[in-house]
């Protein structure tokens, strides 16, 4: 055989299963159907963000966390209604996956050299309800070096792996089917692409110069999910969240195509939740594009105010950084802006100085460089956007500003190919919002949150403005975003039990065949079940991951 094991994608689950496997003498082939500037995939580009329950990091800022509430907090997000089928081992692996991150996660992590920024995110505050979606306290703890330091230590073993003889690169290797025999996985039979040396993350060409087959005693099936698919996605969009836009902007590189999906099925493997996707709505167009139709996904602060396609402030829980899906539901459900693609914030000069932030490692090159002497000169010390937000105040297609609320609208109605907003309508609205801001307390549930927000020095000091009047001269000018649906992960996929073992039609595992990552939907087919709780995507990676490597290791042994 040319391996023990085969890993399928040299994302993070596929870095983090051959370790565990080469750590253990295991021979491994990792195939990818990209250059080898692309190790780590789309991870590469992520925040960092990792979610961990009463760790250090919390209680140092005041945070009282437990596994109890991170557990009712993922049961009430997942709203898991499948559990004689689709859901049965999700929920096993949703319980899993919290008791690891509210114990072993935090200290494994360390002993990979991962650390983290002193303060911890409030991602996903929720649909406002205590047993509903969303973070009942700050859970997102950003990786030093974001996603890119989450995957360096899992490069070097790959590359150390291979110097060591356990380990064999195959890039532009493109896997076409999973080789059975006789109900067994034992190989994988594919395309071998030309070469192409484009940078990181730009698309490659898919020229066949040849096929290839490679046999082993196991396959693991770490490929991604189906983000940059947007054929994939409209195929699955759920009826629930109304209609695919027409025009969505792109979150992960080309790469991540889905393929291995449908590959796997043909296998007769079992997919499940293929109607449980994460998509956010707060989507920008990067103004400097690595991959087709690039975009970046704003992490707002609360304190935007977030208008529908024809002016209408949206309801609760639509909240910025509140409930992405019921946010997304809205937009694509409501009968007369459906067959708008994008939203509006409207914001002062004074929120986006403390409030923006802007996902992915690019775009955070502070922490992504471990420079603690910037992060508290620019977010904290700082006056003044931080560089990467003033590059899109400056350039990015979707931003206009301007010193009145007229002028701002008109520059708005130009970036669409009808007039669609009017001033006076959205003046009432904001002036109306403007009223609550003159005493501590209020009935505006959104002027609510700030200030609940502002209790929590972590948000207090580096991530929410102070209360103010939108249209407040002093805090201006004034600044309008146009906000696209931005496509990013499939919450569902392969079925797989606790061991990583992809199942079959009948529900039982296929010997020999692993899946992790995203492609199993981070774990059992669908571990978030209808809605994330951030930081859980790259976790989700890595203890999937990890299960797949272990196991896969004991039955090579």
């Amino acid at each position: 055989m040319d391996a023990d094991v085969i890993v399928v994608g040299a994302g993070l689950a596929g870095l983090v299963a051959a370790h565990e496997l080469t750590s253990r003498g295991r021979r491994v082939a990792l195939v990818d159907q990209e250059n080898a500037a692309n190790l780590g995939g789309q991870a590469f580009w992520s925040f960092g963000g990792l979610f961990l329950v009463d760790s250090p990091e919390q209680r140092r800022l005041g945070i009282k966390d437990s596994f109890d509430l991170a557990w009712n907090d993922w049961q009430g997000s997942a709203q898991f209604d499948r559990a004689d089928d689709e859901d049965s081992w999700a929920v096993r692996w949703a319980r899993a996956y919290v008791e690891f991150a509210a114990g072993e996660k935090r200290s494994w992590l360390a002993g990979h050299g991962i650390s983290f920024v002193p303060t911890v995110g409030w991602a996903e505050r929720g649909d406002l309800r205590a047993d509903g979606h969303g973070n009942s306290v700050p859970r997102f703890h950003v990786a030093w070096g974001t996603g890119t330091g989450v995957v360096e230590p899992f490069v070097k073993y790959a590359k150390q792996a291979a110097k060591d003889g356990l380990l064999t690169f195959h890039h532009r290797h493109q896997v076409d089917e999973l080789v059975l025999d006789d109900g067994a996985a034992r190989g994988v039979r594919g395309t071998v692409l030309a070469p192409d040396d484009s940078a990181r993350g730009v698309a490659s060409n898919r020229d066949r110069i040849g096929d290839f087959e490679l046999t082993a005693q196991a396959v693991v099936v770490t490929s991604g999910g189906i983000g940059a698919n947007h054929e994939i996605v409209r195929r699955y969009w759920p009826e629930r969240l109304g209609t695919p836009p027409a025009e969505m902007v792109t979150g992960v590189p080309a790469y991540v195509d889905g393929r291995m999906l449908d590959i796997s099925a043909g296998a007769g493997v079992r997919l499940v939740n293929r109607d449980r996707m994460w998509h956010y709505t707060e989507g920008i167009q990067n103004w400097d594009p690595i991959w087709p139709g690039h975009g970046i996904r704003i992490l707002p602060g609360p304190s935007s105010l977030w208008f529908d396609a024809l002016g209408r402030r949206l309801p609760d829980p639509c909240l910025p950084g509140y409930d992405t899906l019921n946010t997304l539901k809205h937009l694509r459900t409501t009968e007369d802006i459906a067959g708008h693609d994008h939203s509006w914030f409207i914001l002062t000069r004074k929120i986006v100085e403390k409030e923006f932030a802007l996902s992915g490692s690019e775009q955070n090159p502070d922490i992504t460089a471990k420079d603690r002497k910037a992060v508290l000169r620019d977010r904290l010390l700082g006056k003044g956007a931080p560089a990467p937000v003033q590059a899109f105040l400056d350039r990015g297609a979707d931003f206009v500003i301007a010193d009145t609320l007229d002028k701002l609208v008109e520059k708005m109605n130009g970036l669409t190919e009808k007039a669609l907003l009017d001033v006076d309508t959205l003046r009432r609205q904001i002036q109306a919002r403007d009223l609550q801001m003159a005493n501590p307390y209020a009935k505006d549930s959104q002027v609510q949150g700030i200030r609940n927000a502002r209790r929590y020095i972590g948000d207090r000091l580096g991530r929410v403005a102070g209360p103010h009047r939108v249209l407040d001269p002093e805090a201006g000018p004034l600044i309008a975003v146009k906000l696209h649906v931005l496509t990013r992960k499939t919450l569902g996929g392969i079925q797989t039990d606790l061991d990583s073992r992809a199942l079959g039609t009948d529900g039982q595992p296929v010997e020999g065949l692993y899946a992790a990552g995203e492609v199993a939907g981070f774990g059992g087919g669908g571990v978030h079940g209808y809605n994330a709780l951030e930081g859980t995507f790259l976790g989700g990676c890595l203890f999937s991951g990890r299960a797949a490597g272990r196991a896969a290791a004991r039955q090579t042994g």
